[in-house]
């Protein structure tokens, strides 16, 4: 009984082998005819006819996603790449991981021809990333590094339910959106961008980035306790309030103006702010620009999520001689008049305040001055400069801070001496910073910082004598000069209009 089963496998076996040598066979007949006795123009269109009775049959639709729409980046396959970095499951094969230069993190991607399943609002949705080789072309897009030699066209596929087809439009596609947008902003690394004058009428390449690694943070900040607190508040309510600047019809930035003696931390604040945002810098100087159209070009071109910086404002431009009435200043070059445009007044405060204000969202603009009466009050109300912020001299308060980032202490029994002296002294956080890095003894560090004091303290009493010597000075001959010209009138009263003498 046992050798008859075994004798049936055994036919069974070789029916099945017979038979799929039969199909493979014919296959390969088949292949052969198709190859050789039909023409190549009729290759594909049989195949897409063959795909289509199939897909007449499925209840599956397939979106194809490439890479560019044209000559414009698609951003739909910018943000699925980003996205589906995130998806990958442990069941993938292949994957590709990249860190470029002076990034912090790795950047993880899929692999072409493998596929991630993703489950949303408990549906599936399939997708495969397809790289397609073609014939390279010299062919330059400006947008594509690799363009002069394309030789492979990227593409994502999105296989899903066609009944989910409003579901992928209407949700999941501005779903996987909005979380890459999130995933690169977190993850970015903080870049501070400069005005590139040799590529101003490029727009994609007019600011030059480096990396930002400047270490402030409103931990370190020598600032008050309340103004760290107001400041870090104000920066909360902002980013949060996209759809209330929206409904009130404001574009969706915030002003300020950091004013107060050098070495007093404008500079700092502004990293920490960035630092604490993770928004990218642009520091614009305004001299280095030709007018007001360079300026616009500039706005355009920087992102959201982004913090502008214009330092020295009162020196940068001469806001205080009014540069609404100025014109344009006129060279003579060999007999030949040359214009010279100039950044003005107006187009700068179109640039944080009009139309062009409006081109972009999530955008703070800082300018920074150590004299704030040299100002245009033009510059200064609210929708402009929203918020001034007066960077004092250090406080007992910035003190502590300094003493505890910088000797690691928080309490020692020169701290009420140093205290007392800090609030006469008018010394700059930079120049406590100072005196508290050249000693690595503690009570070295501090007692140097009181000698610093009181040589400091002597030298405002030294200069506030002079101002008062020089006023007296002053105030003496000006009240000589008056008298003088008193003598000389009275004088000129006394001729008569003949000349006799009165």
């Amino acid at each position: 009984m046992s050798s008859s089963s075994a004798e049936s496998k055994m036919a069974l076996a070789k029916t099945v082998l017979s038979t799929v040598g039969s199909v493979a066979a014919t296959a390969m007949l088949v292949r052969s005819i198709f190859h050789d006795y039909i023409p190549r123009e009729l290759h594909e269109y049989l195949f897409f006819g063959l795909r289509n009775m199939f897909t007449n049959f499925s209840n599956q639709l397939t979106m194809v996603i490439d890479e560019f729409d044209g000559l414009v980046n698609n951003e739909i396959y910018e943000a699925a790449e980003t996205y589906l970095g995130s998806k990958l499951s442990p069941n993938i094969h292949r994957l590709k991981i990249s860190k470029p230069e002076k990034e912090k993190n790795f950047n993880i991607a899929m692999e072409r021809n493998e596929e991630v399943t993703d489950v949303y609002n408990g549906q599936t949705f399939k997708w495969i990333w397809l790289c397609r080789q073609t014939q390279s072309t010299n062919f330059y897009n400006s947008r594509d590094m690799n363009s002069t030699l394309k030789s492979e066209i990227r593409s994502f596929e999105l296989t899903f339910h066609k009944k989910n087809k409003d579901l992928v439009l209407n949700s999941y596609l501005p779903h996987i959106m909005k979380e890459a947008k999130l995933q690169k902003h977190v993850n970015k690394t903080i870049k501070i961008h400069t005005v590139d004058c040799e590529r101003m009428y490029n727009l994609h390449e007019m600011w030059k980035p480096v990396n930002l690694n400047h270490p402030a943070t409103f931990e370190t900040i020598a600032m008050e306790s309340d103004q760290k607190d107001m400041i870090l508040k104000d920066l909360e309510r902002f980013v949060k309030r996209k759809d209330y600047y929206r409904k009130v019809g404001k574009a969706w930035k915030r002003g300020y103006l950091l004013f107060g003696p050098p070495g007093t931390g404008k500079s700092s604040l502004i990293a920490a702010m960035a630092n604490y945002l993770n928004f990218d810098i642009y520091d614009l100087e305004l001299t280095s620009l030709r007018g007001n159209m360079e300026l616009r070009r500039l706005l355009v071109a920087t992102a959201n999520k982004s913090i502008l910086v214009v330092e020295d404002i009162d020196c940068t431009i001469e806001l205080q001689d009014n540069l609404a009435n100025r014109a344009t200043v006129v060279h003579s070059i060999n007999g030949f008049g040359m214009q010279e445009s100039k950044v003005t007044l107006s187009g700068l405060l179109n640039f944080i305040d009009g139309l062009w204000s409006s081109c972009g969202d999530e955008r703070i603009i800082i300018f920074t001055t150590n004299h704030i009466e040299k100002l245009d009050p033009a510059l200064l109300r609210p929708g402009r400069m929203d918020m001034h912020i007066h960077m004092a001299y250090c406080t007992p308060c910035g003190f502590k801070l300094l003493a505890t980032n910088y000797l690691g202490i928080k309490d020692h029994k020169l701290f009420k001496e140093i205290e007392e002296l800090i609030d006469i002294a008018n010394v700059t956080p930079a120049e406590v910073a100072e005196q508290l890095l050249k000693e690595d003894e503690v009570e070295n560090s501090l007692k140097g910082l009181i000698n610093f004091l009181h040589k400091k303290i002597k030298e405002n009493e030294e200069v506030k004598a002079k101002k008062v010597e020089i006023t007296q000075v002053e105030s003496v001959d000006e009240k000589k000069e008056n008298v003088e010209n008193e003598i000389k009138e009275n004088e000129e009263e006394k001729v008569l209009p003949n000349g006799e003498s009165t």
